[in-house]
């Protein structure tokens, strides 16, 4: 069997504000990305419809997901984030674009919460995107997020791949960014540059306009390129799987494995699609 790599296990106190990231994200959200994100979505569940379906947004970061689940039908949905800033950039989104919604309810809770997680039921759709494995526990938060998935129901999750030595050389990286203010500064001083450089030497290798690949992650996902090379640089805790070990982890607790698609360039998040048989 495929392992799992633990690439980073800090303290309980070693975590990355992602809230604080999401609310730069505010500023530039509008209908195109809501637009972009809600086709996402509807991709990922292979055209099928949220319409009369409940949705649980497990992470739910800048809520954008939970609102594309909302405008796509969704007939309930539960956004929740263990950082309280997320919960309150979510809840801003939902202000902006949902104010009058009851069907849409935002609080903060723990993946790790075993109780929260059952007092929350069984929801047709569970999303977690790029969640799981920055939570210092992700077996834990892979086996309680899929007890939320109600029969014949999907889980849709996307968790950075085991990439051997590569994986582990970013650890010290991320543990410099959150020991604060300088340390933040000094990481994006030298890496978000060299991100900028690279994709412009590999788009000019192809003969590909560099302004493209901004374009194309804005269509494919309706997200910042800047805020995501944010996140990856920041995001601690951090662990990565090999997808084998996913796909056998889901599959001994009565999962099938619908859509596997694996990531590229240097994160290589890997994004499933679950579908539960009992």
């Amino acid at each position: 069997m495929i392992a799992r790599t633990t690439a980073g296990s800090p303290p309980s106190e070693a975590r990355f504000a992602f809230g604080r990231n999401w609310h730069a994200f505010l500023s530039v959200l509008d209908e195109d990305r809501i637009k972009q994100a809600e086709r996402s979505l509807t991709e990922m569940l292979d055209g099928g419809s949220l319409r009369g379906k409940s949705f649980l947004d497990a992470g739910s970061g800048s809520g954008l997901f939970s609102l594309a689940a909302v405008r796509l039908g969704a007939a309930r949905v539960h956004s929740f984030d263990y950082d309280l800033g997320s919960v309150a950039c979510t809840e801003e989104v939902k202000r902006r674009y949902a104010p009058e919604l009851p069907c849409w309810t935002i609080e903060q809770g723990s993946v790790l919460d075993e109780r929260y997680i059952s007092r929350l039921g069984y929801f047709d759709v569970v999303y977690s995107w790029g969640v799981l494995h920055h939570t210092g526990d992700l077996a834990l938060a892979m086996e309680t997020v899929s007890r939320a998935v109600a029969s014949r129901g999907r889980l849709l999750i996307a968790l950075y791949d085991d990439r051997g030595w590569a994986s582990r050389a970013w650890v010290p990286v991320k543990r410099l960014y959150i020991s604060g203010k300088v340390g933040a500064a000094m990481v994006a001083a030298v890496f978000v540059p060299a991100f900028v450089v690279k994709g412009l030497l590999s788009d000019l290798a192809r003969g590909r306009s560099p302004l493209a690949r901004y374009r194309e992650y804005r269509r494919l996902r309706g997200m910042s390129i800047v805020h995501d090379w944010l996140d990856w640089l920041g995001g601690f805790p951090f662990e990565v799987a090999a997808p084998q070990w996913v796909i056998d982890f889901y599959a001994r607790r009565g999962f099938r494995l619908v859509k596997l698609k694996r990531g590229y360039g240097r994160d290589r998040n890997n994004e499933f699609v679950f579908v539960r048989e009992l």
